[in-house]
């Protein structure tokens, strides 16, 4: 699912935009950093989730979320600078198990750990 330029463009720094939409008429925005995912081997990225109290609301109504994800360091289209992606995936907050004890063993401050389970990814640049 992930593809190789995609795996490339994690080894830069960039934000990762969140986006849920829940009962509200209009979609949360929320966002972390590229260097604060881990990728698992079975293809999820968990992530440190501090606040995150609407994303949260969202995601227990509508578990499907959007992410943007794009760094200038890696050649996309036509070899232009700059990739971009957008990911689609189903969104977990967790807060316990081995994959929370990984996120909050590398990021103590964290409440809970993001979970981004890939359905499609998309690259827009």
């Amino acid at each position: 699912m992930l593809t190789d330029k995609f795996l490339e463009l994690l080894k830069y720094e960039g934000e990762v935009a969140l986006t849920s939409w829940g009962a509200e008429e209009t979609p949360h925005a929320t966002g972390t950093w590229i260097s604060y995912l881990t990728l698992t081997e079975d293809g999820r990225l968990l992530a440190p989730a501090a606040g995150f109290t609407h994303f949260e609301a969202d995601i227990k109504i509508n578990d499907t979320v959007l992410a943007l994800v794009a760094v200038r360091e890696v050649a996309g289209f036509n070899d232009y600078p700059g990739i971009g992606f957008r990911l689609t995936a189903t969104a977990k907050l967790l807060d316990d198990g081995s994959d929370f004890e990984l996120v909050k063993g590398k990021y103590p401050w964290c409440r809970q750990a993001l979970e981004l389970m890939p359905i499609k990814l998309e690259q827009l640049l």
